[in-house]
């Protein structure tokens, strides 16, 4: 980070970093959390899935409006609202008596994230010069997101083990802090526009039906008809090409297509979803086998998903010094090798596997994120318009969202086929985030290519 930086700038970027952390513990604390909440309210497995799957439905269904909303109407506007948004839901699920009422409360609380996370990664990717710079300041954020995803695994496990419940109220008090924090701090912006008039509606609203259905398609289809599945695939296909069809005639679109050439952009994008694909999978595996079939409690749960987040450490100081030395393209080829490994070494997952086994593949996943989850972020935005910032960022989020529901979808729709979790049921699962590794390895990170930026004078 530059020398020039003074408190308040620093201020600012931690206030930004606070969502992203925000989103990440918020996440990891269900995922935990998910056994506790079955039993208390009578969830099936697939209810179960669609408290986690609603979020992603209404995160992957907004996302693209909410960055496209952060460059048209305010980019610390919608930053600030949609937190209150966030805040208010988060709170309306800690007090759900019903399992429609949760999973209607982590909807509400996706579209709020999938609004505020595009609006405050724009705001860095604007404040910073593309370079050195604002990749450091890139690093920081998806090392602090990752140290939020880490610490709420464990932070999850001792609010469950208090009550579920606090899962949601502590998001909520954290986001009253970092709600003050961003009215004070986030500097007011220029004049934006207020009016629909030049917003493109017809553009915005078949874009959000387009992506809600399709990111509905991938997370109902293991509870669903193949029928119904193909039915909502082709609605939403259908909507995708009405969309392409008004963005070609507006005058102003929603989204310029043009950003669809940037190859870095296009290849980070295929590389976030692998991603998080294959790890939410892993982690949903990994839960349920631990907590349902070994019997361990959320605290030792999340105390032994915890060394995951080494990437916390490694994000913000050792990924810098590689990403100059090597470029992004080797740094990420790098971490989906090790994503690789990792699951691999699973694969052979025993009915009475120690700690100690388990534990070459925690480690190596906290290292795959540490080199893969900030340069793809970089990647993402290299080379992008500052009028589009919000765009690309969330293009980036759509990517991950919908790469977390895929892995998600296939993984529960794996584990769906036996009546009662075994060993064997969690090997076959297992195949799938491997898979999704493999063709993140051979899809996305060779042909990145983003260049080496030169250390400031």
């Amino acid at each position: 980070m530059s020398t020039n930086l003074g408190p308040r700038a620093w201020a600012v970027l931690l206030v930004l970093c606070g969502a992203i952390f925000l989103e990440g513990i918020d996440i990891s604390m269900m995922g935990v959390a998910l056994p506790s909440i079955r039993a208390d309210l009578g969830l099936s497995t697939g209810e179960l899935q669609w408290v986690v799957s609603a979020y992603v439905l209404g995160y992957g269904g907004f996302v693209l409006l909410g960055g496209r909303a952060a460059d048209l109407l305010g980019r610390r506007r919608m930053f600030v609202g949609w937190l209150a948004v966030f805040l208010v839901f988060s709170g309306l699920g800690g007090l759900a008596n019903d399992g429609w009422v949760l999973i209607l409360a982590r909807f509400v609380t996706g579209v709020a994230a999938g609004f505020m996370t595009p609006a405050g990664l724009s705001i860095i990717t604007t404040s910073y010069p593309e370079g050195r710079q604002r990749n450091q300041a890139l690093l920081v954020y998806a090392g602090i997101g990752a140290a939020g995803f880490s610490l709420g695994m464990v932070v999850g496990g001792l609010l469950t083990a208090v009550d579920w419940r606090w899962v949601f109220f502590a998001p909520v008090l954290f986001s009253a802090v970092l709600l003050t924090a961003a009215l004070a701090l986030l500097p007011k912006e220029a004049a934006v526009r207020t009016k629909l008039s030049g917003f493109d509606l017809p553009g915005a609203l078949t874009l959000t039906g387009a992506m809600m259905l399709l990111v509905s398609t991938v997370v109902r289809a293991p509870d669903v008809a193949a029928g119904q599945t193909a039915g909502t695939a082709i609605a939403g296909l259908l909507l995708l090409v009405a969309f392409v069809a008004i963005e070609r005639r507006t005058a102003e679109p929603l989204v310029r297509f043009g950003i669809l050439r940037n190859a870095g952009l296009i290849r980070a994008n295929l590389g976030a979803v692998a991603l998080v694909g294959s790890f939410v999978g892993f982690q949903f595996i990994a839960v349920l086998y631990l907590q349902e079939l070994r019997h361990w409690s959320e605290l030792e749960t999340g105390l032994a998903l915890m060394v995951i987040g080494i990437d916390s450490i490694l994000a913000p100081t050792l990924t810098p010094w590689l990403v100059n030395r090597f470029g992004n393209g080797r740094v990420v080829l790098g971490g989906f090798g090790f994503a690789v490994a990792a699951y691999a070494l699973f694969l052979p997952l025993g009915a009475d596997w120690t700690y100690l086994a388990m534990l070459p593949t925690f480690l190596l996943l906290g290292l795959a994120f540490s080199l893969t989850y900030g340069p793809l972020t970089i990647a993402a935005t290299d080379g992008v318009a500052e009028e589009e910032q919000g765009l690309a960022g969330g293009v980036l989020t759509t990517s991950f969202q919908f790469g977390a529901a895929l892995g998600l979808a296939v993984v529960a729709a794996v584990l769906a086929t036996a009546d009662e979790l075994t060993v064997a049921d969690f090997r076959t699962a297992l195949v799938v985030p491997l898979a999704g590794a493999l063709l993140g390895l051979a899809a996305g990170a060779p042909g990145l290519r983003v260049r080496r930026t030169v250390a400031a004078r």
